[in-house]
């Protein structure tokens, strides 16, 4: 995921074919951006916040999260997100 904080509202959705571009009003201090990107990764794939973590990036733009549950079910989501513009 492409993170850009402070923005003027929390988005996830398309990026490029390697990452989702994701938008956070928090500033990216004292860990409030990625405080602020679990619950909304969570909630666009429908999965707990307690399923969604952070595993590279913590000080990065670019990150890596890992969405535990049904694999294909997150992939469908995924799929859905992107839209037909990164279908393929």
């Amino acid at each position: 995921m492409r993170v850009t904080p402070r923005a003027s509202r929390d988005a996830l959705g398309p990026g490029t074919e390697e990452h989702f571009a994701v938008r956070l009003a928090a500033p990216p201090v004292e860990g409030a951006a990625n405080a602020a990107l679990v619950p909304l990764v969570a909630k666009a794939f429908g999965v707990p916040r307690r399923d969604v973590t952070l595993i590279a990036g913590e000080t990065s733009r670019l990150k890596r999260l890992s969405i535990a549950g049904d694999g294909a079910a997150l992939e469908q989501i995924a799929r859905s997100l992107y839209g037909e513009a990164h279908d393929g």
